[in-house]
């Protein structure tokens, strides 16, 4: 077993993921990095999280593939010999956004697979191993599950994002629960309008909205701002807390008149 505390962070190598693996890796902790890439497209990527002097590794998969779960798990099992983090933040838009009285089964099974079905069985397999490794090591695991504002904000033109997104809320309610009586602590952050590749193309509306007052903090979030928040839930600092939602979304959430 190493020294260092592990984290798996699912969808680490791009965006949210990759701000949070970073911080990870700052914090002194040994990363392991789920993603559907090619190692060839990562690699530069890959190669900033080791250049911070902790042990790395990449592992290719699906999400929705239990057999690349079992893959992932066996592999920081072997090379590293704990689990301390599961960072469930890997998730998948619809390929095309469609009015809900059109959306096809297709596009509702390829979000629901990765973003609630492959979160949920990869926190139960994770979960496991560390009820096991507790065992006989003095270990303090989380499980922290990215969310979205999407769990609560109706998109009508996205809707099975929307309801992935809701169902991680209770995803984390039910292992936070469960989980408890082992000491492992389970918590939802929900990100807001972060920005992000997968934003740039609504860069203008979003950043005219937020200016208009979307949010009482006017600017766009970033991965840091994630990372932020991840960063303390795994050095420890709220033990006592467990099935908490965290809002990272400059107040987005609040009723204002």
């Amino acid at each position: 077993m190493i020294d260092q505390k592990a984290a798996i962070v699912t969808g680490g190598s791009r965006g949210i993921g990759f701000g949070i693996a970073s911080q990870l890796a700052q914090d002194g902790h040994a990363l392991a990095i789920f993603g559907t890439s090619e190692i060839q497209r990562v690699q530069d990527n890959i190669n900033k999280l080791s250049a911070y002097g902790q042990p790395v590794i990449y592992i290719r998969g699906s999400l929705s593939d239990l057999d690349d779960q079992d893959k992932l798990v066996a592999r920081i099992l072997d090379e590293f010999g704990r689990i301390d983090f599961l960072i469930n933040n890997a998730g998948v838009a619809p390929r095309g956004r469609m009015d809900i009285l059109e959306t096809t089964e297709e596009s509702y099974d390829f979000v629901m697979d990765t973003n609630l079905k492959g979160s949920f069985f990869l926190t139960q397999r994770v979960a496991n191993e560390m009820v096991k490794l507790m065992k006989d090591q003095s270990l303090q695991p989380a499980i922290v599950n990215i969310s979205s504002i999407s769990a609560y904000t109706s998109s009508v033109a996205r809707g099975e994002y929307c309801i992935s997104k809701a169902g991680i809320g209770m995803l984390t309610k039910l292992y936070a629960d469960r989980l408890a009586e082992y000491g492992i602590n389970v918590y939802e952050i929900r990100p807001g309008i972060i920005r992000t590749d997968m934003t740039q193309g609504v860069q203008e509306k979003y950043t005219s909205l937020i200016n208009d007052g979307l949010t009482p903090i006017k600017r766009w979030g970033l991965p840091q701002d994630i990372a932020d928040a991840v960063s303390v839930i795994c050095g420890g600092k709220l033990r006592f807390s467990t099935g908490e939602v965290i809002n990272v979304d400059g107040g987005f959430h609040l009723r204002r008149l």
